[in-house]
């Protein structure tokens, strides 16, 4: 019985998870055909089958349909599973490369239109600003742990803020270059890091 249940359970997060991939997969289509201003969440559920209340439970906002991913998760969960005799900084390399690589390659071209969109659109630029910020908090307190520090100590906030921004940089980076590996250009960021900022 017990096994029947995690195997239910197990189902019901797959078919959620394809239903918010779809969601996201449909509004970046209309996005592309239409603009981002001129889709609708009513335009978006009817394209999904869904309806817009059901839209509104995988996500809060039209917003947040560009916005939100699974993939900080993955992120967060190889940096802590990286060895303690890491620096913070290389513990943050080896994890974005290994988060990355367990990205599928149809979800990474999403996951570049979805950020380019956030940095072409007004009202996105303002909410991905809460985002970066809940971002900041996130690493701070998994660096904090890791390190055996209060995340709220100066230094530790200081480098997850740092995380954050060189994370940024390589994202405007990398839509100027998309011939480039996106974690190659990450990578690159977080070495000079870790240089002290060479000039």
């Amino acid at each position: 019985m017990p096994d029947g249940n995690q195997s239910k359970i197990g189902l019901r997060e797959r078919k959620k998870m394809k239903t918010k991939a779809t969601i996201q997969r449909n509004a970046l289509r209309l996005f592309r055909e239409q603009g981002y201003q001129a889709t609708t969440v009513e335009q978006i559920a009817e394209v999904s089958e869904i309806s817009p209340s059901t839209f509104f439970r995988y996500f809060a906002t039209k917003e947040a349909v560009v916005l939100e991913d699974d993939f900080d998760p993955l992120l967060i969960e190889t940096y802590c599973k990286q060895p303690r005799e890491l620096s913070p900084i290389e513990a943050f390399r080896k994890a974005l490369r290994e988060g990355f690589s367990q990205i599928p390659e149809e979800e990474r071209i999403e996951l570049w239109d979805r950020i380019s969109l956030s940095m072409s659109i007004p009202e996105l630029r303002a909410s991905m600003l809460q985002q970066v910020t809940d971002a900041a908090d996130l690493i701070a307190t998994i660096i904090g742990e890791r390190q055996g520090c209060d995340a709220a100590d100066l230094k530790v906030r200081t480098l997850a803020g740092a995380f954050v921004s060189v994370l940024l940089s390589a994202q405007a980076h990398y839509l100027q270059h998309p011939e480039r590996e996106f974690v190659d250009i990450a990578d690159e960021a977080l070495a000079l890091m870790e240089a002290g900022f060479p000039l």
